[in-house]
């Protein structure tokens, strides 16, 4: 039997995927380190982090900012809620021509509009 293990990257994914992803479908806007901004919406939420479909290529490990759109009325609130996140791509992918990124969450905070 071998004692080989996966390559760091994909073992340090599987990690992070241990939370519990809950499949919800949020207004997200997505900043690059290049400083491009595009706007989709999120494919499911954990703890840990956030995947979501975009049409530019994001390189794993690349440094990214985003916002998250609570609105106010799944939340009770007369005001959306914004979650200014910070965060690294922990997978990059392309599967049935659509490229999907996930995002771990390193750094979050919460804004009222």
């Amino acid at each position: 039997m071998s004692d080989a293990m996966p390559s760091t990257g994909s073992r340090h994914y599987t990690d992070l995927q241990s939370a519990a992803r809950f499949p919800i479908k949020l207004p997200i806007a997505v900043k690059s380190q290049a400083g491009e901004e595009s706007r989709t919406e999120t494919t499911n939420i954990s703890a840990n982090g956030v995947l979501f479909e975009l049409d530019s290529e994001m390189p794993v490990g690349s440094a990214v900012n985003f916002t998250i759109s609570l609105p106010g009325s799944v939340l009770g609130s007369q005001a959306d809620v914004q979650i200014d996140c910070r965060g690294r791509v922990a997978r990059s992918f392309v599967e049935e021509g659509h490229r999907g990124v996930g995002v771990v969450i390193d750094e979050y905070h919460f804004e009222r509009g």
